[in-house]
């Protein structure tokens, strides 16, 4: 699939081929637009994974958000899931493989309400010394087999219905089939057409001798679009193993998302990525509401367990989510940091750290040098004088020295 920067890429070439004629400038606009267009229907997209949308005529819908719930206490599995849906058909039919009989009401919608609530990621203020990528001075940023074919009929058999009920604006039929045809040859007498790769996508699930949930969605004002967020549908069936159908999910043309809440006796998990990235688990807690929608489906199955996975690639999915329990019950819930820089009365505490380092260390370096200029020096050291030789004193002319003159030469 194309990306946004080749579709730019393409529309930039064509204008600089053309754009200076005026039909080519109208060209240009025209492929522009759809470039555009192109790179918005290659945006991921949530994964219907617990059925399939058939939207009546040539129509077309989209499946915008699906939230589901899949409770299990061991016997039973119940799954309540919650669509939002856009485009411009009237009227559509929603189908969903489940592995036993199935029951089929109306849920409540502010169990999703109460979900969002507790698996809301916390905020929490990180406060950081140095500074980062969109502080000052650094303002450069932004501040995750199918069997061998079985051996058809000749005849298709019809397909039989258990069961037909009106609820709010669906119109459900609980349904059993020996082969895919035969579920197209019901969906075609009721006024849908199934596609053929849906056919064939079926086929796993009728050598498994799986049921199916059809739904048959109609607003509630005649000739309107189906759009917004529908009322939640509750199913409750028994099942060996919880599991949630994600085959028909490999249909999509678009990377697909999946956001699955598990409430059961102990932390759970799926068993393999069935083709797509990584299961994360974005929540995992016991249940502390004690009144409300979320305590009602929880009682007996105490610890909820949100799990999110991306599938890049919708036709490499392999099966179902099958859910195991984890190794461990540890409690998990999502932390966005906010990361702030460490400030004191508004200057970034860095800052007055450096400058007051440099001032500290200028004032010990002048302190220094003016102790050494005012320590006395002392005076160099005396060289002692030496002692003066004595010189015998002249003789005066005129005085007599007694016993010279009397002495005789000899």
């Amino acid at each position: 699939m194309v990306g946004m920067e080749g579709l730019r890429a393409m529309a930039d070439l064509l204008r600089n081929r053309v754009g200076r004629r005026p039909r080519g400038r109208a060209l240009t606009v025209a492929l522009t637009l759809l470039a555009l267009q192109l790179g918005q229907l290659a945006a991921p997209a949530w994964a219907c994974g617990c059925g399939a949308m058939v939207p009546g005529d040539t129509r077309r819908m989209t499946v915008g958000r699906e939230e589901s719930v899949v409770r299990w206490d061991g016997e039973r599995e119940q799954v309540v899931m919650q669509l939002t849906v856009g485009g411009d058909a009237e009227r559509a039919a929603w189908i969903m493989p489940v592995p036993r009989r199935a029951t089929v009401r109306l849920g409540d919608p502010e169990l999703f309400d109460e979900l969002h609530d507790v698996t809301a990621p916390v905020h929490r203020e990180r406060r950081h010394f140095w500074p980062q990528d969109g502080d000052w001075p650094l303002l450069t940023g932004d501040g995750t087999a199918a069997g061998p074919p079985p051996p058809w009929a000749d005849e298709r058999p019809p397909v039989g219905v258990v069961g037909r009920q009106r609820l709010g604006p669906f119109d459900v039929a609980r349904l059993t089939a020996t082969d895919p045809g035969a579920l197209d040859d019901w969906l075609d007498s009721n006024g849908f057409a199934l596609p053929p790769r849906l056919d064939g996508a079926l086929r796993p699930y009728v050598l498994k001798r799986w049921e199916y949930v059809a739904v048959k969605l109609t607003p509630q004002t005649a000739g309107a679009p189906l759009t917004g967020t529908l009322a939640p549908l509750h199913l409750t069936f028994k099942a060996d193993e919880p599991v949630y159908p994600m085959r028909l999910s490999r249909l999509a043309d678009t990377p697909q998302s999946l956001g699955l809440y598990v409430l059961a006796e102990h932390r759970m998990e799926p068993a393999s990525r069935i083709g797509g990235e990584r299961p994360r688990v974005t929540y995992a807690g016991r249940v502390k509401a004690k009144t409300g929608p979320l305590a009602d489906l929880a009682a007996g199955t105490p610890f909820l367990t949100a799990i999110g996975q991306e599938f890049p690639r919708p036709e490499r999915i392999s099966g179902d989510h099958v859910l195991r329990r984890a190794p461990s019950d540890a409690p998990f819930q999502q932390v966005i940091y906010e990361n702030r820089l460490r400030t004191v009365a508004g200057i970034p505490a860095w800052l007055l750290t450096v400058t007051g380092g440099l001032a500290l260390a200028v004032a010990t370096a002048t302190a220094s040098a003016v102790r050494r200029s005012r320590r006395p020096q002392s005076p160099p050291p005396l060289t002692p004088t030496p002692p003066a030789t004595p010189q015998p004193p002249a003789p005066t002319a005129g005085i007599d020295h007694p016993g010279i003159a009397d002495r005789e030469p000899g």
